[in-house]
C-alpha cells in the first residue's frame, strides 16, 4: 500500500511518505495520527510543480503499520483500511484523507 501524506509539517512526514506506527482515520475522514511539527516548514509544492519535482522518500509497505479507520467508507473493513494506498490532502488546515470513497 502507498501510505502518502501532502501535510509536510506533520512530524510522521518523510518526503511525502507517512513514516507513523499507526495511522487512524476518523469518522470525520480527517488522519488523526497527524501532529504538526513547530520545526518543519510549510512547503507549497504548487509554486514550482513545473520548475522541479518534489522529493520522494520510497513507497512504504504497509505491513509495517496499523491503519484503522473509523469512516463510512468502501474500503473500511471492520475498522481497517483495505485500500491500495492511502493520500493525507493538505487541503486548509485539516489532514483529510482523499482516498475516501462513500459507501
Amino acid at each position: 500500500m502507498d501510505i502518502r501524506c501532502r501535510k509536510t509539517r506533520c512530524k510522521f512526514n518523510n518526503c511525502y511518505t507517512c513514516k507513523a506506527k499507526e495511522i487512524g482515520v476518523t469518522k470525520k475522514v480527517i488522519c488523526g495520527s497527524f501532529e504538526k511539527d513547530p520545526d518543519k516548514p510549510e512547503i507549497d509544492t504548487t509554486k514550482h510543480l513545473f520548475e522541479e519535482p518534489p522529493k520522494y522518500s520510497p513507497q512504504r509497505d504497509s505491513k509495517t503499520a496499523i491503519i484503522t479507520c473509523e469512516a463510512p467508507c468502501l474500503f473500511n473493513k471492520c475498522g481497517k483500511c483495505v485500500s491500495n494506498g492511502i493520500t493525507v490532502n493538505a487541503i486548509k488546515e485539516k489532514p483529510y484523507c482523499v482516498s475516501f470513497l462513500e459507501k
